[in-house]
């Protein structure tokens, strides 16, 4: 291995030396600890330290990096107290998740460090988020972010590429290819010789790059930092590195060569580097020695701290206040200065008095910009509020959920238009597993909102017609919100963005155009999770969302006898059952109308809910009214036949007998 220091100072060597040395010696003692049953589990990054240290040394400390679980070198060079990452292997509460995930699931904002989820691919579209956000600011910082070869083969990596290409974005993207995924070998994952050659495809500047070289790491990437900073762009880095141990250490590492082993033992980057520095006179045995005692000596030191912390001791009340980011609901009143309008147009006030009370707001979406969005709702922003803050997105769903993270983490708010909401299935996992759980895993908040124009009635068939909530009430983090009415929309959308959790913000497409209402002009709030009362009676309760809120309102105008209370509950997750248990309790009798498909809707846990906490209360059994069980079909007489509207009238009055 050949070493080049280039200008760097005697002193700029040992602090690489001691950088790298650092997450070595915490390695080797981590492997004891496993041996001895005190670390449940470790993924090792021995043989790779070059690659993590390099990338952070050459970053300063207000710059975002994104680390994989064999980076302890990030965690290391930017100076965590040890003893808060042992307690975080260990589970304790001082730890950065509470205990609540393990290994390096985490991040922290103090140190700007951003960590992985196993899904591995997201990571990468937030780092693409994170470097907008410094863009916008003209700050000239460049955000690092890592993947392994194995990732690569996933669509996030591809996606993330092609926004950063297509925005100018200043991100390192940065490949260690270490030979294996847990098992597979890369002629397995790859057929390309080089990943860096996936860069050519996307317009981005490709390097490959010796990983196990500190010097050729820490040089090269210094260079081009200071080319990013000058011209925003992002780089593809491919470095060439090897894992010596298994995927984690339960896996071993029996279907690696032992020659291939013995080829990569000889390049370990930690004495390689060591032997270059004791050659050119830089290191003295003495020294190198008393580093080794000082570092052992700190961790022996951290890990008592970390052993004598107690166990952590669970509490309800612990865990659920913390699925949610804590929000203070900023009430603002409406004027008395009203216009009739559609539902459309609401949102787009909503939209576009948010823009102006919130500079760090970004819409993205697809076609957005200059064409106003699928639904025009956005059309004439971009001359308004300019392309930087209205972005166009190429069609890759996923990634930009997570810039919308990224956004969140470097202090923007983020709107995600979806161009229908049958469409984010390709954006599903950041949703549920980044989104929705960030706060809880580390107390990072997801300050975004999904739009998603949605449901059926206007024969668009079995991609565009889909009313798919009940994807995601499943899911603890996320709020949904669903309204049936310009002003709610407008109220609701408007607390949305305000919120700094994670929104699924529902607008059914059918009432766009064809619901109006007087709606204030000026910008106010609705609170989220608080149903409203439309309809009093003492015989029936009611409850829907969405279209059926307007069905309902339909059959009761032609069935003026019926004294029925309704209930739009216009936010589904956080649920107002307050509101739902003091009707039934009164009434006695339940139907819940929606049009989602009956198996696994949300009707079905209203119904539950109702049954375990009202079942005294109740003169006849729950009744559910929703769409077939089968996908939303095209033409209209199977749109009309599949959707619950027609079948609601008759279930209401078998339920008026009962």
């Amino acid at each position: 291995m050949i070493f080049y220091r280039q200008n760097l100072t005697d002193a700029q060597l040992l602090d690489l030396y001691k950088k790298i040395l650092k997450p070595r010696l915490i390695e080797e003692k981590m492997l004891i600890l496993i041996r001895q049953g005190k670390v449940s589990k470790w993924f090792s990054g021995i043989g790779q330290e070059a690659i993590a240290v390099g990338v952070t040394a050459v970053l300063d400390d207000s710059e975002y990096v994104l680390p994989m679980h064999r980076n302890l070198g990030v965690f290391t060079t930017r100076n965590i107290p040890l003893h808060r990452l042992f307690s975080q292997w260990q589970g304790k509460a001082s730890g950065f998740t509470k205990g609540r995930d393990r290994s390096f699931h985490f991040g922290t904002q103090e140190y700007k460090i951003i960590g992985m989820i196993s899904h591995l691919g997201p990571q990468l579209g937030i780092a693409d988020g994170i470097a907008l956000a410094d863009k916008l600011q003209y700050n000239k910082k460049v955000t690092a972010v890592f993947t392994g070869e194995g990732a690569t083969s996933e669509g996030d990596f591809h996606e993330a590429l092609n926004i950063a290409a297509v925005w100018k974005l200043p991100v390192m993207f940065i490949i260690e290819n270490n030979g294996y995924g847990l098992s597979t070998p890369t002629n397995e994952q790859y057929a390309c010789e080089n990943l860096a050659d996936k860069g050519i495809g996307y317009g981005i500047d490709s390097y490959i790059i010796d990983g196990n070289n500190i010097l050729e790491v820490y040089n090269k990437l210094s260079q081009l930092k200071e080319q990013m900073q000058e011209n925003p762009h992002p780089v593809l880095l491919e470095f060439k590195t090897f894992r010596m141990r298994g995927h984690e250490e339960a896996s071993g590492t029996k279907y690696v060569p032992q020659e291939l082993m013995d080829e990569w033992a000889a390049k370990d980057p930690v004495s390689n580097y060591r032997n270059y520095l004791t050659q050119i006179g830089v290191l003295t045995t003495e020294f190198d020695e008393q580093l080794h005692a000082e570092i052992k000596q700190e961790i022996d030191e951290n890990l008592a701290i970390a052993n004598a912390e107690p166990e952590i001791v669970p509490t309800y009340s612990g865990e659920l206040d913390d699925v949610y980011k804590p929000y203070q609901y900023e009430e603002v009143n409406p004027s008395d200065e009203i216009k009739n309008v559609r539902f459309i147009d609401a949102i787009r006030n909503s939209l576009e008095q948010s823009m102006q009370r919130h500079n760090n707001l970004v819409i993205m979406g697809q076609d957005i910009a200059e064409y106003g969005g699928a639904f025009k709702i956005t059309d004439g922003f971009v001359d308004v509020f300019g392309k930087d803050r209205v972005r166009n997105t190429p069609i890759c769903e996923s990634a930009v959920v997570s810039a919308g993270m990224g956004l969140s983490i470097n202090g923007y708010k983020a709107i995600v238009e979806m161009q229908f909401a049958d469409f984010v299935s390709t954006g599903f996992n950041p949703i549920v597993n980044l989104l929705a759980k960030s706060h809880y895993r580390w107390g990072e908040k997801a300050d975004v909102v999904v739009r998603m124009p949605c449901g059926g009635g206007t024969q668009a068939g079995p991609f565009h017609s889909q009313t798919n909530e009940a994807w995601f009430t499943k899911t603890p983090g996320l709020k949904v919100v669903y309204p049936a009415f310009p002003y709610d929309a407008k109220g609701l959308l408007n607390t949305a963005i305000n919120d700094p959790n994670p929104v699924l913000f529902f607008e059914h497409k059918q009432l766009y155009r064809s619901v109006y209402q007087d709606v204030p002009v000026d910008y106010y709030t609705i609170p989220l999770e608080k149903a409203a009362l439309l309809k009093e009676g003492n015989q029936v309760t009611i409850i829907a969302f969405g279209a059926p809120v307007h069905w309902a309102l339909e059959t009761l105008a032609h069935n003026p006898e019926i004294e029925a209370d309704l209930i739009d509950l216009r936010t589904l997750q956080p649920l107002d059952t307050e509101t739902i248990f003091a009707s039934v309790k009164k009434t006695g009798k339940v139907i819940i109308y929606q049009e989602d498909t009956l198996f696994g809707g949300i009707a079905s846990d209203l119904s539950a809910l109702i049954m375990e906490e009202c079942f005294e209360y109740l003169d006849a059994p729950v009744k559910r009214v929703a769409s077939l069980d089968s996908p939303i079909p095209f033409t209209k007489a199977l749109e009309d036949q599949f959707l619950s509207k027609n079948r609601f009238e008759k279930v209401l009055s078998e339920l008026l007998k009962y």
